[in-house]
């Protein structure tokens, strides 16, 4: 036994000096790639492997416990800090992380890479991941509708941005929908029925996820499904009720009725989901001196809000068609465009500038100028990554505009996981968000350069984006306090329209949320049409631990779907729930750094609970009272078209294994626009 245990202390001697060579090679030291490693490197090599296998495969608690004990035998090796400070990073633990790095980086390891993660991790502990909403944006890219002598597009008058990251442009001159990827690149086009459009004007995508246009020399709408194919018109020309003459821009409000300006009318025509007219307003009466030219419109909430370009003015009506107010005085604007509600403002396009009205009390602040040079701004919309997409019908431009801060920071890569079990055929997922953890959507491979010791991969290829999916893994967690159990009847219809809503597709999980969270169901939504609350194991308690059931429901997501989130179903106020064990920045963080939103179903009218309401305002996610007009059924929906910047790609490596122990490096670069970030990182392939 003596002899076998000697033969294994001098293989683990001998086998290849990870840490010789890359870890203190990183912090400046020069040691010779042939020198027998020592016992606490070949033990640590062991232990830094296994919390790379562990990290990899989302087991966070795990990879720290590994990377502490290969830390415990080279306490000053760099490479462990930095992993170390990866694993706290994932496991929410960020200012753990903070300190491993900002050790590592003191030490002169990873170099302005490193000291911008600390700095922008930093920077959203003490600001939170809200940018300032009064800050001007900046050309970050344009796309020219005449590119090389080639014509793209001409007269871009409208734009509809997509959760993936797409967009459609509404081409007024060459009567087509245009569809361009965050490149600029023209990856559909729609002309709509036989007979075309007859200069669109406006497009606008419903709750149902079919787009609708408007047709200002046809004097209709246009219908169409969510592949952009022509389904049917709705209205015809005429004074009458239904009827329109050169419609411009659309809305929908919460209960999907549709609202078009009505220019050559001057006024608003409103249509049922199915396209039906209910009725129209706008006209002169006793409180009001009617529209003189209405143009851009936007729905918030029970206001309907109204830009006129012949008074300049912007009018604030409610959904029934009453007037209100003037949200600015007559001539505050030239010749106002599309209105599109962002952020608690309206953005509006005024003649050669995109201008910012707070839907409240009105005041102004510009966002955007495009100068002396011939320009006609149109429509402006904010996109999924958080720019504003400008159409310039004078230019024949698209503009992407971004914050000015955003340009300057770059953008934020994170390696997230790399699968080896095929090796040298390599997978790679990257997520890339912006410095305010805003995820960056729409990416193509064009986008990505990969490299191993700064040498380009072979045969990369995108595999896929999370943004594409279509379905998620949902978590339910049920509130088992007293004071959720008298609305018995309401979280049990609140659970099953949540789990119809995710027409069968994706895994559906029940977490009871009692003194001690238990999960209760773990498959199909479609086996829960009958839900009860009696079936659940749980007791009933005076509070419910929630911090616990949030961890917990966490944990089951880590390698879940890439859209997933946590839907806490609660009537939580006076005290009852607790946050005893994890504290709410913890809780914000393992939910942000791991993909996973947050929402609450409020089961009754009462103020939300101080500690869920920061968690619900620090993730992404929103707080739905389950009483609502238009029902919980858009719960779903919403998470599946949250923006998610996670990246699969694959490639063929190049380097030497030395039978599954060379620590293998990775560089990621991401491009977009005139932006760019990067990330390193390392994995080991299969041992022989």
């Amino acid at each position: 036994m003596k002899k076998v245990a000697f033969v294994v202390f001098l293989s683990a001697l001998f086998v290849n000096p990870v840490f010789a060579q890359v870890t203190t090679a990183d912090a400046g030291l020069k040691v010779p790639s042939d020198r027998i490693r020592t016992g606490n490197e070949g033990f640590a090599s062991e232990e830094f492997r296994r919390g790379v296998q562990a990290y990899y495969k989302g087991a966070f608690n795990e990879a720290i416990v590994q990377f502490e004990k290969a830390l415990a035998y080279l306490p000053d090796d760099n490479l462990i800090l930095d992993w170390l400070g990866k694993a706290y990073y994932k496991a929410g633990l960020e200012g753990s992380a903070l300190s491993y790095w900002n050790n590592a980086s003191e030490n002169g390891y990873g170099g302005l890479l490193l000291e911008n993660k600390i700095e922008i991790v930093r920077e959203r502990r003490v600001t939170g991941d809200s940018t300032d909403k009064l800050m001007r944006f900046s050309e970050a890219g344009a796309f020219p509708g005449v590119f090389q002598g080639n014509m793209i597009f001409s007269g871009p008058v409208s734009v509809q941005p997509n959760y993936d990251g797409t967009m459609w442009v509404a081409a007024y001159n060459t009567n087509e929908l245009v569809l361009l990827n965050q490149n600029g690149k023209v990856i559909n086009r729609a002309e709509g029925p036989i007979n075309g459009f007859d200069r669109p004007s406006d497009i606008l995508r419903l709750h149902d996820g079919n787009l609708l246009v408007s047709e200002n020399s046809g004097d209709r709408l246009a219908l169409l499904d969510k592949n952009a194919h022509f389904t049917k018109y709705i209205g015809s020309k005429g004074r009458s009720n239904g009827q329109l003459v050169g419609p411009l821009y659309l809305a929908q409000d919460y209960l999907e009725r549709i609202y078009v300006t009505d220019y050559g009318n001057r006024r608003i025509d409103v249509f049922d989901k199915d396209g039906e007219p209910v009725f129209f307003f706008g006209g002169k009466n006793a409180d009001f001196s009617g529209l003189r030219g209405p143009t851009g419109i936007a729905v918030v909430n029970e206001s309907v809000f109204v830009a006129d370009d012949q008074t300049g003015c912007i009018y604030e009506f409610d959904r029934a068609g009453n007037f209100i107010r003037e949200l600015v005085e007559p001539k505050t604007l030239k010749k106002p465009e599309a209105l599109k509600y962002w952020n608690g403002s309206l953005i509006v396009c005024d003649s050669n500038r995109v201008v910012s009205v707070d839907a409240d009390s009105g005041p102004l602040f510009e966002y955007v100028k495009t100068g002396n040079a011939p320009s006609r701004v149109t429509s402006a919309s904010p996109d999924v990554n958080g720019n504003v997409i400008v159409t310039d019908f004078t230019a024949n431009e698209v503009y992407v505009m971004s914050k000015v801060q955003e340009l300057v920071g770059g953008l934020f890569v994170q390696i997230e996981q790399i699968d080896a079990s095929k090796f040298p055929n390599v997978t790679v997922e990257l997520r890339v968000e912006n410095r305010h953890r805003q995820p960056v959507v729409g990416l193509q491979e064009e986008n990505f350069y990969l490299t191993e010791n700064m040498r380009p991969v072979s045969k990369l290829k995108l595999l896929g984006a999370a943004s594409n999916n279509t379905d998620a893994d949902i978590t339910v967690i049920i509130d088992r306090s007293i004071k959720s159990e008298l609305y018995a009847r309401e979280l049990e219809s609140a659970v099953k329209e949540v789990a119809a809503s995710m027409n069968g597709k994706g895994t559906l999980r029940i977490v009871a949320a009692g003194a001690i969270p238990a999960v209760e169901y773990v498959g199909k939504p479609d086996a829960l049409g009958d839900f009860s609350l009696e079936a659940l194991k749980t007791k009933k308690a005076a509070s419910s631990s929630a911090d616990l059931a949030l961890r917990l429901a966490s944990n089951d997501l880590i390698n879940a779907s890439k859209k997933r989130g946590i839907i806490l179903i609660t009537a939580a106020s006076d005290n009852s729930i607790s946050f005893d064990k994890y504290n709410l920045a913890e809780l914000s963080c393992y939910m942000n750094n791991n993909s996973i939103s947050f929402s609450v179903i409020q089961l009754d009218q009462g103020a939300l609970d101080e500690e869920l309401s920061y968690i619900v305002n620090s993730t992404s996610g929103e707080v739905y009272y389950v009483f609502r007009p238009q029902g919980l059924s858009d719960v779903v929906k919403d998470i599946i078209e949250l923006p998610q910047g996670i990246y699969q790609l694959s490639f063929t490596s190049a380097l030497s294994t030395n039978f599954g122990t060379n620590y293998l490096p990775l560089e990621a670069e991401v491009y977009l626009l005139n932006r760019s970030g990067r990330d390193e990182t390392g994995y080991f392939s299969p041992l022989e």
